[in-house]
């Protein structure tokens, strides 16, 4: 019975979704009821809706239009994971302060600036209005509420405490952005210093060193071994350039599809990521924090510690953590403590078995996990403040002793010839 009622609540969910109406800007000119000329912008469906709002107002609407969106008009902008925790902040507040759900729903919808948020606000809002549950008005929108974020909305339910839950769950998306981000940021450094090194060295050996090379043709020496490799080096460039930047295309192209369709290359890559020196230390401290903070949140919603790993897992971010994490859902179903099955996989650090081990004894499990969460997510932001600060004079000696060496090997036969003559 609870299957058939969740379809077809979803059904209707889906049904309110396709008849939601879009919400437009448009630009008004109309007069007052002192006969004067006014102006100005109101959202909403239809040109019927803003001439109705307008008289309501006491204005004679003379001219409505839609207002066209721009290239970096608010109207293109997408929902972020951000804007999906700001809108959960702001429901656990008012809810928090007595609000009713709808009505939280109703005036963050109304005022958002996103005209997308707005539409999908409605679609929920709608459903919620129509008699279904809020955790199935939200299921069909997979792409912003995830099965996690969905599943502590139905716990917050049936608990009667939706507005702890989600405090819990705008606590948990605004960490979770907040690691992401660092990550993220970590990764960048090292791919840019990479980009701006292969991208210096190209354009000097397209552009430069063919310059130098007429220069030397009027010599009528032989050149030094150095210069006479960057020379070739360069001839071999300016034949094959197309060449080159093809493979880069190509070689780009195939490794974003491979890794879009196939598991096993995923896996791979997150195995060999977690190896790189510096990177790879930042990814574990962060998919232990994922790990941690997850599993608090949705042992502290009242989700089973089982259903609690599951989310965990796949929201650790990355195989090597999945997969030991459901080894150790595994054992715990088999009736083992978590710390001891941790322990078998020998992926996760002494340190933090101990304290899952203490929050086990003590029966105070998700504060320990919050504990352990905001310790890697300390370690996280440390790391990255200094693998910044460690890129920075990386980037200059890297470029510059790529650029340096070039100059040098453009001048040595300048220096020999100066030589010669003196």
């Amino acid at each position: 019975m609870a299957t058939a009622s969740s379809s077809r609540s979803r059904s209707a969910a889906s049904k309110t979704d396709k008849k939601a109406p879009k919400i437009y800007t448009y630009v008004w000119k109309g007069v007052n009821r002192d006969g004067k000329k006014t102006e100005g912008e109101l959202r909403g469906a239809s040109v019927a809706e803003i001439k109705t709002q307008l008289k309501n107002q006491g204005i004679l609407p003379k001219s409505v239009t839609k207002k066209s969106a721009g290239l970096f008009s608010s109207e293109n902008k997408k929902i972020k994971p951000m804007d999906i925790a700001m809108v959960t902040r702001q429901i656990a507040t008012m809810l928090s302060a007595g609000v009713p759900l709808v009505t939280s729903i109703e005036l963050i919808a109304r005022g958002h600036e996103k005209p997308r948020m707005r539409t999908l606000l409605g679609t929920i809002l709608a459903d919620v209005q129509s008699g279904i549950p809020l955790s199935d008005a939200l299921r069909p929108h997979r792409i912003y509420f995830d099965d996690l974020y969905v599943d502590l909305v139905a716990a917050g339910e049936h608990s009667g405490s939706l507005d702890t839950v989600f405090d819990r769950i705008a606590t948990y998306k605004e960490k979770a952005e907040a690691l992401k981000s660092k990550i993220k940021k970590a990764m960048f450094y090292p791919a840019a210093v990479i980009v701006v090194a292969i991208a210096v060295t190209t354009l000097l050996l397209l552009f430069v060193v063919p310059q130098f090379e007429d220069i030397f043709k009027s010599f009528g020496a032989e050149l030094p071994a150095f210069t006479q490799l960057i020379i070739n080096i360069s001839r071999a460039l300016q034949a094959t350039w197309y060449l080159f930047f093809g493979g880069i295309i190509i070689g780009i192209w195939s490794f974003v599809r491979a890794h879009r369709n196939s598991q096993k290359f995923r896996d791979k890559i997150d195995e060999l990521v977690l190896k790189i020196p510096v990177i790879g230390d930042i990814l574990h401290k962060g998919a232990m924090a994922r790990f941690a903070r997850t599993l608090a949140t949705t042992f502290a919603a009242g989700v089973p510690l089982i259903d609690g790993l599951e989310s965990a897992g796949g929201a650790s971010g990355n195989a090597v953590y999945r997969k030991a994490i459901a080894n150790v859902r595994t054992e715990v179903m088999a009736g083992m403590q978590m710390n001891v099955a941790m322990r078998t996989t020998k992926l996760f650090p002494d340190m933090l078995i101990q304290m899952v081990m203490i929050g086990e004894e003590s029966g105070s499990l998700d504060n320990m996990l919050n504990k352990i969460a905001n310790i890697y997510e300390m370690q996280v932001d440390d790391a990255v403040d200094g693998l910044s600060s460690l890129i920075e004079p990386m980037m200059m000696v890297v470029i510059g002793g790529l650029v340096g060496s070039l100059i040098i090997g453009m001048y040595l036969p300048i220096f020999q010839l100066g030589n010669v003559v003196g």
